[in-house]
């Protein structure tokens, strides 16, 4: 099984575990090994690494779930960013309008957010 670093902090993340961020538009990915490392990340300047044809990697086009922003339930044009959470064989994915909206949405607690 394929292990990636964390974005932020270096940890090994399995292929079946942790989230990955990506900008389709400009063919770029981070991963993470735990929601809450998005919000550092983002407040240090959100450094992508290169999209690139990993083994297992999800298409964002493909897992984007609709044109609306999880965050401000706003239309999603071309240039969006879509989180997928690895859990298993399972891939479950938030898609938002810019990388502002996910940092929010992390730092409220994601999908556990009250």
């Amino acid at each position: 099984m394929t292990t990636e670093r964390c974005s932020w902090c270096g940890e090994g993340v399995e292929a079946d575990d942790g989230f990955r961020a990506y900008d389709p538009e400009g063919q770029r990915h981070a991963v993470f090994c735990r929601l809450e490392h998005l919000v550092p990340w983002v407040i240090q300047g959100a450094h992508w690494s290169a999209d690139d044809d990993r083994p297992g990697a999800v298409s964002p086009a493909d897992s984007a779930p609709g044109a609306e922003c999880a965050r401000c339930a706003g239309e999603i044009g071309d240039r969006r960013v879509v989180l997928v959470r690895h859990r298993g064989e399972h891939r479950i994915a938030d898609a938002f309008c810019q990388v502002e909206h996910l940092f929010e949405w992390a730092r409220a607690g994601g999908r556990w957010q009250t």
